[in-house]
């Protein structure tokens, strides 16, 4: 009698993992497009930079996010940002720095960047606006880009 618990114990174990696998890969197979996009779209961030020595003395307003590939809520900003840089890039600077990049340490420094992302908003005679730290609504940069438009 306890060969027979024991062989239906093992099945109910088999029948539990199988499940298992099988939740984890329509998981995978739902939510890959929208980790990995984002993902892609971070690491696209550098491309899509304007130089910051351009964007600081060309007499339009910036947007300066400072941001990190490993950083979880910057790949779940990144479509965001994207859309924003869309519909704004005509009109204000998008500069993206990795704070992983030596390159990049003088504004890293200068900003005084503790945290990221950080998304700073200067206006056209490089004056400082407003700093945000971590995850940001779509509003509220798009209010703030507004706000720059219209200080001009």
């Amino acid at each position: 009698m306890e060969s027979k618990n024991n062989y239906s114990s093992n099945q109910f174990q088999k029948i539990m993992y199988a499940l298992f696998a099988l939740f984890l890969i329509a998981f995978i197979l739902i939510f890959k497009n929208t980790i990995f996009k984002s993902t892609l779209q971070l690491r696209n961030f550098a491309n899509l930079s304007m130089n910051p020595e351009i964007a600081f003395t060309n007499g339009k307003p910036t947007y300066l996010e400072f941001y990190a590939e490993w950083c979880e809520i910057c790949k779940e900003m990144a479509p965001e940002v994207t859309e924003l840089k869309k519909d704004f890039d005509n009109e204000i600077n998008f500069v993206f720095l990795n704070v992983d990049n030596p390159k990049w340490d003088k504004f890293v420094k200068q900003f005084k960047v503790n945290g990221i992302p950080q998304i700073n908003f200067i206006d056209s005679n490089s004056n400082l606006k407003a700093t945000f730290t971590g995850l940001q609504e779509e509003k509220t940069l798009k209010d703030s880009i507004n706000y720059l438009l219209v200080r001009r």
